[in-house]
């Protein structure tokens, strides 16, 4: 600092910004990345160009100054914005569903399918033949049985 105040190589004029530190901004994309952009509600805040979403950064940047944790921040804004804000929702009786019931649902249609093959297979019906047709069987299968005779008939008088 000098004796006016101003920090050394910035112009009095010109505030310091926050931009400058890697650290910080990488600790605020990370929770940024965790948050969706309640307009545009299939990005995250880190990725939009709302201007809800410019603001929830700069407020996550001032928390983090103010020595706020990640699990801190994100509390508040699930908090003040509902649950609907965390792209991660917590566990909670409400969201139970939401993480338990795609695997319910698998579970539901391979139950399904094991017994509806089950089902196939117990539905096959056998058929007892004679020798004589056991054995025309296994000649029309390897190729040697002559083919069935094919009558024509007229349909013209």
């Amino acid at each position: 600092m000098t004796a006016s105040g101003a920090t050394p190589g910035i112009a009095p004029h010109q505030a310091v910004s926050t931009f400058a530190d890697p650290v910080l901004e990488a600790r605020v994309l990370v929770i940024a990345e965790e948050l969706r952009c309640l307009v545009c509600q299939n990005e995250t805040i880190a990725a939009s160009h709302a201007d809800l979403a410019i603001d929830l950064r700069k407020q996550i940047r001032t928390k983090l100054l103010a020595g706020q944790s990640q699990q801190q921040i994100l509390d508040f804004m699930a908090d003040r914005y509902g649950d609907f804000v965390l792209y991660r929702p917590r566990l909670t009786a409400s969201t139970l569903m939401l993480w338990a019931g795609p695997f319910a649902l698998l579970l539901v249609a391979f139950t399904a399918l094991a017994m509806n093959i089950k089902r196939r297979r117990q539905s096959v019906v056998k058929v007892h033949l004679t020798p004589s047709e056991a054995e025309r069987a296994a000649r029309l299968l390897n190729g040697t049985a002559p083919p069935a005779p094919v009558t024509l008939t007229s349909s013209a008088p």
